[in-house]
This record gives structure tokens, C-alpha cells and sequence, in this order.
């Protein structure tokens, strides 16, 4: 095991060190002048100069990846320009909503996915697998924000059982502010759900077929029993394969939902810096955003591997 885990940590440093990259290099060759953007169109070229040599804007690329990444590394992710703030408090303070955010809907997510993925499986062939079987093509179908925008309407606008959006902050009380997470969480984990289910559906119709599963059944372990206490735990691997690339995916997504929800998370803070072209700001954020991929999905093969032996034995 580990030997695997060290295997896999390096592919992570690799990862992480390609992506840095070419994060930077995207962002940095879009169209737009920070110091333009900052001052007006109005401002002389003079003086956009001047700004753009004291933002370190003028430096060569090569030399301005090398500040960005070492200061990074080293804790300090620089200056905003637009804010005039360090960024790390910013981001730090967008997480507070976009973390809880993500990790409410990605339960949501799997507990619909669970329950549905097995019911289907148990009863394959029959009318309530077809019916999970629709539902979930109607979720792969549905995109989030419109989702998002029809939660609105019904539980905010029609029934008024919950906020339309806004987030009154954690010091408002544990109540209100998950209130204000729970029409935003359902519209991601429901869609991501949609996926899941069927992956685990697969899945769990595979598991049932083997040896072990007939076996447990001669032996009088009920089909149910056999199917949660001996299928479903053989089944998880590609489960959580799955579950670590949603996650990049539901990160992805909650940028539009936190804005049609009016959340002040991280979504919304990529959305204004790449509006002021603060530059430095989405490249932090979308870094942060693919580092904690990568690491997860490092976490997730760490899991599989523990559950399957013949995936540390392959890596010999």
C-alpha cells in the first residue's frame, strides 16, 4: 500500500505542477489590461504605464509565473488589484459559504444516488428501475442553473418556504444560514445525482452476478441483505471514482448556481475579478479550485485501493 500511495503522490506533484502552468498561461494570455480596467478609458497611456509597472504587469511572463508560484508555495498569493487587499483573506472568506455549499450538496447528491442506484438494481427489469431509469436521464438532461431558477420560483417566489437568495452569514446563526444553502445545494447534488445513480446502478447489477453474491444467497442471506452488506461494499469502487470527478464537475457548476442564488462564494469572486481582469485573483482561485481536485481524486485511488487489493497489486 505504500508503495502505491508514493506512486500516487507523484503523479500528484506532476499534476499539480503541469496544471499551475497552464492556469497561469490561460489566464494571463486573455484579452483585457488590468491597469485599463483600473483606471478608466479615460486615463493617458502614461499613466497606464505606470500603474502596469508598479503592478508588476510589464515583467516578463516567465518571471512573473515564477513570483506567482514560489508565492504561492510559500503562503502569500499576492495582492488583488481591484480589491487592493491580499487575496488569501478574500478567498478565505469566500469558503465559508462555497466549502459547506459543495459538501451539503455532494451528500445530497450521494444519498439520492445510493438509494436510487440500488432500489434500480434490486428491481432490474421491472417498472422501478425504468422509472429511476428515466429520472435520471431527466437530471443528465436538466442543467443546473435552470434548475436553479425553477427552485426559485416554486419554494422562494410561489410558496415562500425559502430564501430566494443571499446569504445572511454564519453569524446570523447555524439556522438561517444553511436555510440560504439548501435550494442552491439541492439544485447541484440533485443533477450530479442523476449521474451517479446510474454509474452505481451498473455498478451494483455487475456486483450481484458474482460467485460471492450466489454464494451468500445458498447460504439463506436474503437478496436484500446480500445486496447492502455484500454488493454494495464491492461495488464502491467505481462509485468513488466517480464521486472524485463529479467533484470537479459540482465545483464547476456552483460558480452559475452561486450567482443566480446571489451567494458571496467563490463562484461570484472568480465572476467579478475576471470582470475587473483581476487577473490574479481568478488564477488563485481556479488554482485552488484544481489543486483540491487533483488531491481528492488522489484520496479517492488511496480509498479504492484500500478496498480493492487488485489495484495495489496492479501498481507493482
Amino acid at each position: 500500500m505504500l508503495g502505491y500511495a508514493l506512486q500516487r503522490l507523484f503523479v500528484l506533484f506532476v499534476t499539480l505542477a503541469v496544471a499551475s502552468f497552464v492556469v497561469f498561461g490561460v489566464i494571463e494570455i486573455l484579452p483585457g489590461d488590468a491597469a485599463q480596467t483600473m483606471l478608466g478609458a479615460s486615463a493617458t497611456p502614461e499613466t497606464v504605464a505606470a500603474l502596469a509597472h508598479k503592478l508588476g504587469l510589464d515583467q516578463p511572463f516567465a518571471v512573473r509565473y515564477w513570483h506567482w508560484a514560489t508565492g504561492a508555495l510559500a503562503g502569500d498569493l499576492g495582492l488583488s488589484y481591484a480589491y487592493d487587499s491580499p487575496i488569501a483573506p478574500l478567498i478565505a472568506a469566500r469558503l465559508t459559504v462555497s466549502a459547506p455549499l459543495a459538501l451539503l450538496a455532494m451528500a445530497i447528491a450521494t444519498a439520492i444516488a445510493l438509494v436510487a442506484g440500488v432500489y434500480a438494481a434490486d428491481r432490474r427489469g421491472k417498472l422501478g428501475d425504468a422509472a429511476v431509469m428515466v429520472a435520471s436521464q431527466v437530471g443528465l438532461a436538466v442543467p443546473n442553473f435552470w434548475f436553479a431558477i425553477l427552485l426559485v420560483l416554486l419554494f422562494a417566489v410561489h410558496w415562500r418556504i425559502a430564501p430566494a437568495g443571499g446569504f445572511p452569514g454564519w453569524s446570523a446563526g447555524f439556522g438561517r444560514a444553511l436555510a440560504a444553502l439548501i435550494l442552491p445545494a439541492i439544485a447541484l447534488g440533485v443533477v450530479q445525482a442523476a449521474i451517479l445513480t446510474r454509474v452505481a446502478r451498473s455498478a451494483l447489477i455487475e456486483t450481484l452476478n458474482e460467485d460471492f453474491i450466489r454464494t451468500a444467497r445458498a447460504k439463506g442471506l436474503s437478496r436484500r441483505a446480500a445486496l447492502w452488506r455484500h454488493a454494495l461494499p464491492n461495488a464502491m469502487t467505481p462509485i468513488l471514482t466517480v464521486m472524485g470527478l463529479q467533484f470537479a464537475n459540482l465545483v464547476a457548476s456552483a460558480i452559475v448556481v452561486e450567482n443566480v442564488f446571489v451567494l458571496p462564494g467563490l463562484g461570484r469572486l472568480i465572476v467579478q475579478s475576471i470582470a475587473n481582469r483581476d487577473a490574479l485573483v481568478v488564477e488563485d482561485c481556479v488554482m485552488m479550485l484544481v489543486a483540491f481536485v487533483i488531491a481528492l481524486n488522489f484520496l479517492v485511488d488511496l480509498a479504492c485501493a484500500a478496498i480493492d487489493p487488485r489495484l495495489r497489486a496492479g501498481a507493482t
